[in-house]
């Protein structure tokens, strides 16, 4: 086998020529014992030429790059972490930031005539060279700035991801000693001895994974580098020599051999004094030791892991934050970024606990649950929370995901789920918007229809199929108002109220409004049907006749944000994660800003539909039951899909507006008969587990919060109720026999028609009718 030395081939000559010409350079020589000019002088003129045939060979100039230095995300406080990223997990600090004792332990363990040379120790590199080269045991002889120089060697090749630049840059050669040793000398000509040990401090090895005085302190004592005593600086100091053997929390017995070395080391050099260093030996590793573990990413903490992924997602995917996805990893992981963001730490915690109470992650019904929450007007992430745990590893655990359910495809890989009645807001603004009334009234019974009936141009053409569409929550018979329609949320009058406009203008009206569908319900010219929509555009909002009740999906936080611009009086804004991006030395580099756009809709159209929205929460509407608790206005929408496989509550105050999701993320299985948390449902509706989350979490995050009304609706929208119907003729003694026979068909027999889909329920006087409706078509059954 041939022996390939990756390093430069030389001989004695050669090495004292390097030594002379390094004491020259260094403007040292006059210190060189005697005895080793002997065999210089025999041999000047070679060895001359040598030293400047190899010092011609030889860089002269380093350029340190900035270190590696972890980033942290922050809340909107601009304190609470949310999560760390690094490669290195190092913080950077000036030297007035590090103690004394940590500064004494470091150049007495490393390098004790530090003040003394010009970057290399003349004494200590011939003493090691002329060990090595006569075969005895193997002496380093590095300064403090020599190895500060190999370290930055190291951590370009890393950076620069070159092997063989980093295996060079660490290989026992006298090539590399030789370069190291001129680079030191060039950098003690540039930088003070203060800044040298500043450097070192920062880009040293202090155990496994830990980089730095700071990142060490924190880690091993849980305090900062400047509070570091005597005992706990020699234990940090000792650790360089080897960062595995030495690292305490692994080997807690070498590592106090190891710290009482350097104690003495300090004594003997006048840096303690004898009590000092009596005192500090006498301790055990294992009682000074107060270790403080910090994990990287998401995962590390659960109560803003979901937030964390798509800020995460945000930084890495985004061209604000770098050209390319590997640069702006590599900032994200190396550049010691602050991430300030939009999270509210108190909301996000009980948002955290709200949907974690609701479903449970490992509860029998196998449901999940999120929820998310925006600030109207600026589109800020309040909270966003789910009830399944973060794993991204590559075997998680049961019951949990690394799919964020709120979020879109691009930042959460989920592609949402169908949205029901929740779509109904955005079709009562195109019903207001078209010149309609809250107070016009719309047949409530079930029909067919044939669905090239509805109005699509210029935008789609449909086909002669029919459709029969069913309820879901709300049934009612006869001709009811919109109002009531929403209230109830009654899906045959919707469709009639949609029968009624251009479904190529409500597909506008929704996007105008901020609607963002997660995938496709249908086929078009450019997706297939089930497609993820990673950046939707306005064509993307499928315009056919069952988009009325909500058959495209979207994800909470879109739905938070387009139920924002309602919140708003009108101003849509898009989601905002991150308010300011800052280098290691509080430098802005990124500060983005809410992108809105005022008047999305009319002011007059997004205050009265939240005027109609306020009355899911009184007798008889959906949301009956989830009012806040202070009383303060609200505005909701609940939304329950075909067989309840997926159940929403939307809802809003003028300062949060929140969307909750219960359901399924993996199937569309049915909910008409199903525990959830211990409580039985028949079937499960938008209002029974979506709705208490909404409501447990709204109550905690307005409280405190001025209560504020929404702004006035429009009168002329809103309209004038139709006049009561005239009371029925009295009976007439000759039929007065017959009204118990006759009653059964005053409200059943309408009623029955509301819920033919599932038969069911009882009539208000003896009649069938009023069946949940669940079970029906397919292709419309959706609250």
């Amino acid at each position: 086998m041939v022996n390939r030395s990756h390093g430069r081939h030389v001989n004695v000559v050669q090495l004292l020529a390097l030594i002379l010409a390094l004491v020259l350079l260094a403007g040292v020589g006059g210190i060189l014992a005697g005895g080793l000019l002997v065999p210089l002088a025999a041999g000047a003129k070679t060895v001359t030429d040598t030293a400047v045939q190899v010092f011609d060979d030889l860089p002269d100039e380093l350029e340190p790059g900035p270190l590696s230095e972890q980033s942290v995300i922050v809340a909107n406080d601009g304190k609470t972490v949310i999560a760390r990223y690094w490669t290195e997990n190092r913080i950077v600090v000036p030297q007035d930031e590090v103690s004394d004792n940590m500064q004494n332990a470091v150049v007495a363990t490393e390098d004790k005539r530090f003040y003394e040379h010009g970057g290399v120790d003349v004494e200590g590199t011939a003493r090691a060279a002329v060990n090595n080269f006569a075969g005895g045991d193997q002496q380093g002889a590095s300064t403090l700035t020599q190895q500060y120089v190999k370290n930055v060697l190291i951590e370009k090749a890393v950076r620069d991801d070159d092997p063989l630049a980093i295996e060079a840059a660490q290989e026992s050669t006298l090539e590399r000693k030789a370069k190291e040793a001129k680079l030191a000398i060039s950098l003690e000509k540039q930088m003070t001895k203060d800044e040298i040990l500043e450097a070192y401090l920062n880009i040293a090895q202090f155990g496994v994974g830990i980089y730095g005085v700071e990142t060490a302190a924190r880690y091993y004592f849980g305090k900062n580098a400047a509070d570091l005593n005597v005992t706990e600086s020699a234990t940090i100091a000792g650790i360089t020599k080897s960062p595995t053997a030495y690292d305490p929390t692994r080997n807690p017995e070498d590592t106090e051999s190891r710290r009482n070395i350097v104690l003495k080391l300090m004594y003997e050099q006048g840096y303690i004094t004898k009590d000092e260093y009596d005192t500090a030996r006498s301790s055990s590793i294992e009682d000074t030791l107060d270790v403080h573990p910090t994990e990287a990413g998401c995962q590390a903490n659960q109560t803003y892991a979901w937030f964390c992924d798509y800020v995460t997602k945000e930084i890495v995917d985004n061209e604000l934050y770098g050209e390319t996805a590997e640069e702006r990893q590599e900032l994200l992981y190396r550049g010691g970024l602050t991430i300030t963001t939009t999270i509210d730490p108190d909301m996000q915690k009980e948002a955290q606990k709200s949907v974690a109470a609701g479903v449970p992650a490992d509860d029998d019904s196998g449901l999940e649950s999120a929820l998310a929450s925006i600030e109207p007007g600026t589109g800020k992430i309040l909270a966003m929370a789910q009830n399944r745990p973060y794993d991204a590893t590559t075997e998680p655990e049961p019951f949990t995901t690394a799919i964020n359910y709120s979020a879109d495809p691009a930042h959460g890989n989920s592609g949402g789920f169908q949205v029901g009645s929740t779509f109904k807001p955005f079709v009562l603004a195109e019903w207001l918007r078209s010149g309609h009334t809250l107070y016009d009234e719309v047949p409530a019974a079930k029909q067919t229809y044939v669905v090239n009936q509805f109005d699509t141009s210029p935008c789609a053409r449909l086909s002669s199929e029919t459709w029969s569409p069913a309820n879901a929550e709300g049934v009612a018979s006869g001709n009811i108002s919109a109002l009531e329609a929403t209230k109830k949320s009654v899906n045959s009058a919707y469709v009639a109220m949609g029968k009624q406009l251009n479904l190529c203008d409500l597909a506008d009206t929704a996007w105008d409004i901020g609607y963002r569908p997660t995938t496709t319900a249908i086929a078009t010219d450019t997706h297939a049907k089930g497609d993820k929509l990673n950046a939707p555009t306005e064509e993307d909002v499928n315009v056919f006749a069952p988009m009325i009740i909500g058959t495209q999906a979207s994800a909470p936080l879109l739905q938070a944000s387009a139920y924002g611009t309602f919140a708003s009086g009108g101003t849509y804004c898009e989601p905002l994660a991150i308010t300011k991006v800052t280098d290691t030395d509080g430098n802005t580099i990124v500060e983005p800003e809410s992108t809105c756009t005022e008047e999305a809709i009319d002011p007059d159209i997004a205050n009265t539909v939240a005027y109609a929205m306020t009355q899911a929460f009184t007798p008889g509407g959906t949301a009956s039951n989830d009012g806040l608790a202070d009383g303060r206005p609200a505005a909701a929408k609940t939304g329950t899909t075909n067989l309840s496989s997926q159940t929403w509550f939307n809802g809003y105050t003028p300062q949060i507006s929140t969307s909750v999701w219960v359901g399924n993320a993996e199937s569309e299985d049915d909910h008409l008969q199903f525990e959830v948390n211990g409580v039985w449902y028949t079937p499960l509706y938008g209002g029974d587990v979506a709705g208490p989350i909404w409501t447990d979490f709204m109550d905690d995050a307005v409280a405190g919060m001025p209560v504020e009304d929404f702004g006035t609706p429009s009168a002329s929208m809103i309209g004038t109720p139709a006049p009561p119907p005239a009371p029925a003729p009295a009976p007439t003694s000759d039929d007065s026999d017959d009204s118990d026979s006759d009653s059964g068909d005053s409200d059943g027999g309408d009623g029955g028609d509301g819920g033919d889909a599932d038969g069911g329920g009882n009539g208000n006087s003896g009649g069938n009718g009023n069946g949940n409706g669940n079970g029906g078509d397919d292709s419309g059954s959706e609250d």
